[in-house]
Formats: C-alpha cells, sequence, structure tokens
C-alpha cells in the first residue's frame, strides 16, 4: 500500500523523550532526516500524544520537503498535555528551552495543533530565539533582513480579517479538493464537502472552499457536526468559534441542524476533508465513508489499513505530505525569498503547485487505480534520491537563504 520504502530513510536519526520536571509531562522530538544539516516540522500538543505519533509525523514531514521539493528534512516535536490546561504555555516553554540547542542550530519548527503560531512565537521571544524559524534564519546572508521578510509574510493581512500565515495551510487543502474537482471535471458549485475540524486548517479550508463557490455541508468540532445540505453559511459559523476552534452552539443560523460528532464522516458528500486529530479514519469507521474522495488535512488523518479498504471501495485518498503541505513549503518560500508579503504572489504558487500534483496522483488513480500515496511516494522518493546522489564524495552543501 505504501510504495517501495528506501532503507536509508525508513527510520528517523534520532528520537528524544524529554519530561517537564514541574507538571510530569512528556514531550518528544523525533528528527527523520537532515538536509543541510536542517529539519523542519511543527509542534503539536495533545492529550495522549505518543512518540510513535510524533515519529509518523516527522516521517510525513520528510515526504513533505521531499513532495514540494524543499532543501531541508523532516522532524516533528509533540507534548503529550491538554492544550486548554492553564499551565501548558509554561509546559511549551519548558519543552522549547530543553530542546534550545537543536532550535537554534538544526530544527525549524511552527504551530501545529494545539499550538498556534502566535503562542510559539511568544515562547521563542521570551527564549531570546524572537521567531520560531529561528534555526533557518540565522543562517541567512542578513538574519535580520530574513527575519523582516518572514514577519512581513506571516502577518500581510488578507480577505475576511485574517493573516497569511494563519490562513495557508488551509488555503492549499483548498486548492488541493479544487484540484480535485477540477481533474475529474466536477462543476465546483455542485461539488460537496465535509470537513472534520473547523481550526486553523479546517476553518482556512472551508473558507477558501466557500469562496470558491464549492458547498460546504457539513463541518464538526469537538461539539458535534453541524449540517445542512443546502450549504453552510461558513463566514458565520467562523465568527461564532471561540480560541479553541469550537462554536457557539446557542448562535447557529436558522436550518444548522446539530448532530454527533463522527457524523461528519458519513455526511453524503463528494469530498471528506479529515483536519482535525490523527487517524480519524479507520478501520472501525472507513466504511461509514461516502464520499468519491478523502482529501487529508490532519497529519496521518488514515491509518494504513483503512486507506487500503478505502481505496479498495474506490475511494480515492489523497495523502497528508500532498494536501496539508501548503503551509509548509511556503514558510520556506518565504524563507528563501522566492515569495513576500503579497498574498497573491503566495496564492498563486501554491494554487499552482497544489493543483498540479494533485492532477499527477489522480491520472494515476483514475488510469490504473494506482492509489495516490503511492504515486506522491514515488515522486517524493525520487527527489530525495537526487538529493543523496548531489552530496555524494563531497560535503552536504550549504542551505542558502538570501
Amino acid at each position: 500500500m505504501s510504495g517501495s520504502m528506501d532503507p536509508r530513510i525508513a527510520e528517523p536519526l534520532m528520537k528524544l523523550t524529554w519530561t517537564d520536571p514541574v507538571t510530569g509531562a512528556h514531550g518528544y522530538l523525533v528528527v527523520h532526516s537532515l538536509v543541510s544539516g536542517v529539519a523542519t516540522g511543527g509542534t503539536r500538543m495533545r492529550a495522549g500524544c505518543t512518540v510513535d505519533e510524533v515519529a509518523d509525523l516527522a516521517r510525513g514531514m520528510a515526504n513533505k520537503t521531499a513532495a514540494f521539493n524543499l532543501p531541508v528534512g523532516g522532524a516533528k516535536g509533540g507534548i503529550d498535555f491538554d492544550p486548554k490546561d492553564p499551565r501548558a504555555t509554561g509546559v511549551l516553554t519548558r519543552f522549547c528551552e530543553f530542546l534550545r540547542p537543536w532550535l537554534d542550530a538544526s530544527w525549524v519548527t511552527a504551530e501545529d495543533l494545539g499550538v498556534p503560531q502566535h503562542l510559539i512565537d511568544e515562547v521563542f521571544a521570551s527564549l531570546g530565539l524572537e521567531q520560531s524559524y529561528h534555526a533557518a534564519i540565522r543562517r541567512s546572508a542578513d538574519p535580520a533582513r530574513t527575519l523582516r521578510r518572514v514577519q512581513a509574510g506571516l502577518n500581510a493581512p488578507v480577505p475576511g480579517g485574517q493573516l497569511l500565515g494563519d490562513v495557508i495551510g488551509g488555503y492549499g487543502v483548498a486548492q488541493a479538493c479544487l484540484g480535485a474537482a477540477n481533474t475529474w471535471g466536477w462543476a465546483v458549485p455542485e461539488t460537496t464537502v465535509a470537513i472534520q475540524g473547523i481550526g486553523t486548517m479546517g476553518g482556512g479550508a472551508a473558507w477558501y472552499l466557500h469562496e470558491a463557490g464549492m458547498k460546504v455541508v457539513a463541518v464538526a468540532d469537538a461539539a458535534g457536526t453541524l449540517y445542512d445540505p443546502e450549504g453552510l453559511d461558513i463566514p458565520v459559523l467562523l465568527d461564532l468559534r471561540d480560541r479553541f476552534g469550537e462554536v457557539d452552539r446557542g448562535r447557529l443560523p436558522e436550518g444548522v441542524q446539530s448532530l454527533p460528532r463522527e457524523a461528519v464522516v458519513a455526511a453524503d458528500a463528494d469530498i471528506f476533508v479529515p483536519a482535525a486529530i490523527s487517524y480519524a479514519l479507520r478501520v472501525d469507521n472507513e466504511n461509514l465513508v461516502k464520499a468519491k474522495v478523502v482529501v487529508e488535512a490532519a497529519n496521518a488523518a488514515t491509518t494504513p489499513e483503512a486507506e487500503a479498504a478505502l481505496s479498495a471501495r474506490g475511494v480515492a485518498v489523497i495523502p497528508d505530505f500532498i494536501a496539508n503541505a501548503g503551509a509548509a513549503a511556503w514558510a520556506w518560500w518565504l524563507l528563501l525569498g522566492e515569495v513576500g508579503a503579497d498574498p497573491a504572489d503566495s496564492f498563486l504558487r501554491l494554487r499552482t503547485e497544489m493543483q498540479a500534483k494533485v492532477a499527477l496522483v489522480l491520472a494515476e488513480w483514475h488510469l490504473d487505480r494506482v492509489p495516490p500515496r503511492v504515486t506522491a511516494l514515488r515522486q517524493a522518493e525520487a527527489t530525495r534520491a537526487a538529493r543523496v546522489e548531489e552530496s555524494l564524495g563531497s560535503a552536504a552543501p550549504a542551505l542558502m537563504i538570501p
């Protein structure tokens, strides 16, 4: 199912477990691969996070960087702690302080589940590291100039009152959905989508799909599923969210049905977007999926067994390291000076690359029923092999950031 795997990248380079001296919480850093001495990947916080989960996510990051031809390896951080606990910021701060040698030299991190970008940036600033891309910024020819470019890009305003850095990941997921519709010739206004999760990634995807004219018929948060077969008013629902991404049920628009949380999986929609937790689709619930395509907005959203079962009954799964890679790819385009503070340039670059990649993997699926993950992994492994070939017989090339 997963395709061939190069033994050189099958196991991570390093797994580290940390114990918080104050709360006893455990945190993990897994570095799956280094390229030019650097790896990239966000830091998540959730109760129940495990080192195996973080290792899966680090492997996914290595695939993302290769799939989008980024000059870095993959890593991931994770903390087993409730992000709603009032002690969470202290736990995150101590985790980053302990890992400062990695954060200073080799690990470029960012937001993830339970850890918004503004929070991790505040933690980095408190440690004297200024911003979570610090390990890359300090390698640039002019760190101060690069930091200004990064901050300008992250804080560029976009329609809807949001900032570019907060919505770019969701925009990429939306483009993956639109790419699937375009590839198969579906009329966008007649295409329906259900989204599990309405936080940063799911909410951004919902906003841009609604803006493009696609009908979002179901969204789910921690409290349950909101459903309207005629299409939800996404801007209104997003305005009703609290800081944890949950919608105020007391102010729902007329006609919106409140259903159990798992109902979103079985929603009658053309596209299903799991955008919340890892392993949301499993062998015990994949049979509920009615969609024709699953677009993985969450990392590791589908277990291998569930993906095999979905493929067997004709449901294409666009893997996470393609569908949700927009934020990671854009961050590095920003670092490398390939995009700047103009959102139009960033949207054009991501729209073009994401839709092209989705079209490629779905073409193989349509012609020969090759699972999209297999096609995407082959492409990523070809990129990895080329980078290995370039570095053989010489010192690893330096990461060049203008």
